[in-house]
């Protein structure tokens, strides 16, 4: 609803579209440049992801090296990751979740 009835000031419009897109290319840069962890088996296996979900390290404890039993290991490496991912999701929604809402929760954004 336009305040006083009249037509909106697509100028205005346009430049606060411009606006949000750039504050949303920034927040994404952001995510991209931010590294998170996640953990599994106490510590004995670390995964870093970007705050975009980009995997970019791992490390594994030599205590979780068991030449028996790979299945645990993989499981362990899996967990670490999927908990990595979750903190970058985190991060996301608190990054970008403002910016989604400033936008009328517009479909398709994935937010």
């Amino acid at each position: 609803m336009i305040p006083g009835g009249g037509q909106p000031n697509m100028q205005q419009l346009l430049q606060q579209a411009q606006k949000m897109q750039q504050d949303l290319a920034r927040a994404q840069a952001e995510l991209a440049a931010t590294l998170v962890d996640g953990q599994a088996g106490g510590g004995l296996v670390k995964a870093t992801v970007t705050g975009s979900g980009e995997l970019r390290g791992l490390v594994i404890d030599p205590k979780a090296v068991d030449p028996e039993d790979t299945e645990t290991l993989a499981d362990l490496i899996v967990a670490a990751v999927q908990a990595a991912n979750d903190n970058a999701q985190q991060l996301q929604q608190a990054k970008l979740g403002p910016l989604a809402q400033g936008m009328g929760g517009m479909p398709g954004l994935g937010f």
